[in-house]
């Protein structure tokens, strides 16, 4: 894993790509990325309605975006939400991005996403409120914390996918 020493030193080189960037978010052994002000929210269905994540138009249907100066997350809301840092990766290091503790601590979770050796763009964040009230986040505040770690060789495929180069939130692809 990679020290604060090694990732400022990366970042300066140009290697790992990390805009905007203020030298306050390296960590002791990671680096904390900010909110944009992007949400993604299930839009409010019918009772019979079926999300069939293998149709577009169904998961187009399903998902409402939109900016906002704050993001209120009910009680028991799912939301996607994007970092306002957009995150370009070279193909011997990958990242483990984690939610800080403090907004654990409130009650927010996120499921364990991995940003991919080669990966290029702004990274979405699956959020979920398990407080019994509303939280509110603020644009530009710091939520994410991405620990980094060297692969043992150079990836033969750096990632290329469909996420590659998102800006903002990015819906679930179909499957």
């Amino acid at each position: 894993m990679l020290s604060d020493f090694d990732l400022g030193n990366m970042i300066k080189s140009g290697r790992l790509r990390i805009d905007p960037f203020s030298q306050d978010t390296i960590r002791e052994n990671g680096v904390d990325l900010r909110l944009s002000d992007e949400i993604a929210r299930h839009n409010l269905q019918a009772k019979d309605f079926v999300l069939d994540p293998s149709d577009e138009a169904s998961v187009q249907k399903a998902y409402s975006v939109a900016r906002s100066g704050s993001l209120i997350i009910a009680a028991g809301e799912q939301v996607l939400l994007s970092t306002l840092e957009y995150v370009g990766m070279p193909d011997d290091l990958m990242g483990f991005v984690e939610l800080r503790s403090t907004w654990a601590r409130h009650g927010l979770s996120i499921p364990p996403t991995i940003v991919d050796a080669g990966f290029q763009g702004t990274i979405t964040l699956e959020v979920v409120n398990n407080a019994p009230y509303a939280i509110k986040l603020s644009p530009g505040q710091r939520f994410a914390h991405v620990v980094f770690a060297r692969t043992l060789s150079r990836v033969e495929r750096p990632y290329a996918g469909y996420y590659s180069g998102q800006r903002g939130v990015t819906l679930p692809k179909k499957v």
